[in-house]
């Protein structure tokens, strides 16, 4: 009953312009698989196309409808684990890289070009952590919002590209189970 009323309560949220909230699965995809991201009401909302017969591991994110939004790679030549996302029109969208040395929790950067880079920061691995902007939330990875196995949750704050921050959510999955 709790359940219904919390999910009741996310809709409602959404509709008045609050956070969004999408269902992720664990390790998102082998390369050559593909994957549907659905949002609170259990929708398709964007795909994980996982594109086979490439050299570096290669994601695009695409809309409902099958538009490519981002192509989501690895860097090649580099000290540390390194994505880059792209634009579907060219050019960069994020770079993320691993912090060298984190000691007690993981720690990711994502530098957005010409924008303000985000912190990631808590247990990529157990899916529990945070996107900030500085001091600002910009998203949160949870399994608490969902009880199904090898799933969990990602809630974008108003006012971000949910379709980005979801890219970015994809490529550090990855990057974790690499």
């Amino acid at each position: 009953m709790l359940r219904r009323r919390a999910e009741g309560g996310l809709r409602a949220r959404e509709e008045a312009g609050g956070a969004h909230r999408y269902k992720m699965r664990e390790k998102l995809v082998s390369i050559g698989d593909d994957y549907w991201i659905e949002d609170a009401a259990g929708e398709r909302a964007f795909k994980v196309d996982g594109k086979a017969l490439r050299i570096r591991n290669t994601l695009i994110l695409q809309n409902r409808e099958g538009q490519e939004l981002y192509k989501i790679q690895e860097r090649m030549l580099h000290i540390r684990d390194t994505m880059e996302i792209e634009k579907a029109e060219g050019g960069t969208a994020a770079t993320i890289k691993k912090a060298l040395i984190s000691p007690l929790r993981d720690r990711w950067t994502v530098k957005i070009p010409g924008g303000e880079d985000w912190d990631v920061q808590g247990n990529i691995l157990d899916h529990e952590y945070r996107i900030e902007a500085g001091r600002k939330r910009v998203a949160e990875a949870s399994k608490k919002w969902f009880r199904i196995r090898d799933s969990y949750g990602v809630e974008v704050e108003p006012g971000y590209d949910d379709g980005l921050v979801l890219a970015i959510t994809a490529a550090i999955d990855q990057m974790a189970h690499d």
